[in-house]
């Protein structure tokens, strides 16, 4: 029987919901088996997920750089060579990380992104729970040798708010309300809460707790500071605070309220409790945050819906589907924010 490697590339690019995944599994890892070393290859906006986990580093890849294309690949491998890495686990499974391995000569697995299932899944041939992502990813390390449980987790401490983000988050009735996250937006139009209801859902919560409002890109930015000057308790953070920072927020939340997009796994990685709101896209496909109640995820009439899941990643469905989410009620989204909270 060969050795264990002693020193393993994990490869995981992009989205970031996808990278925010790993980080349960690697500490799982670096706890079970504190001898092994782990490089992480990813893009370096995603460095700040991993900062508190031991004899794990960050290699940054420069997919739109210098590492773009086959030429930029034979460097990034080349620069990888001087790591003295042992084995490839390749948590991506892309063209990009496929090319890379050859060049790397090293023993690898790669995930199982199960393609079958979810294709019967979205077809409609079944409708059960299949493996979750953080599982395909543990079942690369335990092909490795290195059998993960990762049933009893841990997780990364609250971290520290400076106090020149106290004007930007408005943090002084911190002991008087709960702290609750709002991200409204995904990938997807038809991933979304219906905007006008998500208002509602907003409104209510700001009643008795503080509303962090979450998301990105100029349009998005413009459409929460209007809903967080029209509310009292509820602070616009988009745009406003680099991923560092946000986190930072994020690991102080008594809740996090998101779409099936990326800031639901940002807080999943802190033990936050997340309750998700889920279109066209469902929690079967396995992409729900970590260790969540079943319950704590809140899908769209299936009886009115009957083919959702219509796609993976919700970039496909029949155009009345569109808006399917709002086919849960606002009253039922803010009574399971209240009864979680």
């Amino acid at each position: 029987m060969s050795p264990l490697p002693k020193h393993i590339l994990v490869i995981r690019l992009s989205a970031m919901g996808d990278v925010a995944m790993t980080i349960p599994v690697l500490r799982a890892l670096t706890q079970q088996y504190p001898e092994v070393k782990l490089t992480v290859l990813t893009r370096a906006h995603f460095a700040p997920f991993f900062g508190d986990l031991t004899n794990v580093s960050v290699f940054e890849a420069e997919v739109k750089g210098k590492h773009k294309g086959i030429i930029g690949l034979w460097k990034l491998s080349r620069a990888i060579k001087k790591l003295n890495i042992d084995a490839v686990a390749d948590l991506h499974n892309v063209l990009r990380s496929n090319v890379l391995k050859t060049f790397l000569s090293k023993p690898c697995i790669q995930i199982d992104k199960g393609r079958a299932e979810k294709k019967a899944l979205t077809s409609g041939q079944q409708f059960k729970q299949l493996k979750t992502t953080h599982q395909r990813y543990a079942d690369v390390f335990a092909k490795l040798g290195f059998k993960l449980d990762l049933s009893q987790p841990s997780f990364r401490n609250k971290l520290p708010i400076p106090e020149r983000m106290e004007y930007i988050i408005e943090a002084t009735e911190r002991k008087t309300k709960k702290w609750v996250g709002v991200a409204p937006f995904a990938a997807h139009e038809s991933k979304m809460y219906p905007l006008d209801k998500m208002k509602e859902v907003i409104k209510n919560l700001s009643k008795n707790h503080k509303v962090f409002l979450f998301g990105g890109g100029e349009k998005e930015v413009s459409i929460l500071d209007t809903i967080a000057e029209n509310n009292k308790n509820v602070v616009n953070l988009a745009g406003k605070l680099s991923l560092d920072n946000e986190l930072r927020v994020i690991s102080n939340l008594d809740l996090m309220l998101s779409m099936d997009s990326g800031n639901g796994h940002l807080a999943a990685m802190f033990g936050v409790k997340v309750v998700t709101i889920w279109g066209v896209t469902h929690p079967y496909a396995g992409f729900a945050p970590f260790n969540q109640p079943t319950d704590y995820a809140l899908t769209a009439n299936r009886e009115e819906f009957p083919l959702i899941p219509t796609s993976i990643y919700g970039n496909k469905y029949p155009e009345d589907y569109k808006d399917c989410a709002g086919s849960i009620p606002v009253e039922h989204i803010i009574d399971k924010v209240q009864s979680v909270l």
